[in-house]
């Protein structure tokens, strides 16, 4: 009896899904033949005589292909596009590169250099290492130079320091250039 209950079953089960299928499909196709046969033809259609159902069903596929078609290149010009500002990138880029390279090649003609160039007081007070830097370069056969390294020293007389003390009134702060980027 158990053996039997179970082959019923599997035959119900079974039968279940084909019988869907096929009605799914047989509603598919039905409803896309009324969804043609209700198509209005454009001016420059004859209407259909007496199409038969296969006709219909033709004509239906044709204009699925065609649409299809019509989206298939609408991406490949989407892709070429694409295509075109890659190009288009690329040759900026490459002049990017050779700008880079020109500024490279201009380097050797700039190096850095020590020296000890004292900075002078500007009207407000602070040190004016510009200058220094300027002098320090000009004087290893430079245009220009910008201080890279900056020395600061406390300078005192002599009876300061003869006198047990490391720092007074008397005594000035001082900054120099100590290393520039010539060019």
């Amino acid at each position: 009896m158990g053996i039997k209950r179970t082959l019923t079953l599997h035959r119900n089960r079974g039968a279940g899904p084909c019988a869907l299928a096929f009605l799914f499909a047989t509603g598919f196709v039905l409803m896309s033949a009324v969804a043609i046969a209700q198509d209005q033809p454009t001016p420059t259609q004859k209407p259909p005589q007496s199409e038969g159902f296969l006709a219909t069903i033709n004509r239906w596929f044709e204009k699925q292909s065609a649409n299809m078609s019509s989206s298939f290149n609408d991406a490949r010009k989407k892709v070429e596009g694409l295509s075109s500002a890659a190009g288009d990138a690329a040759k900026t880029t490459v002049e990017g590169a050779k700008d880079a390279a020109g500024a490279v090649a201009r380097i050797p003609a700039a190096r850095a250099i020590s020296g000890h160039e004292k900075c002078q007081l500007a009207p407000n007070g602070a040190p004016d290492c510009v200058a220094a830097a300027n002098i320090m370069c000009k004087g290893k056969g430079f245009d220009s130079g910008k201080s890279l390294d900056m020395t600061t020293a406390e300078v005192c007389p002599a009876k300061v320091y003869m006198s047990g003390r490391s720092s007074g009134p008397e005594c000035t702060t001082e900054t120099f250039v100590s290393r520039a980027f010539c060019q």
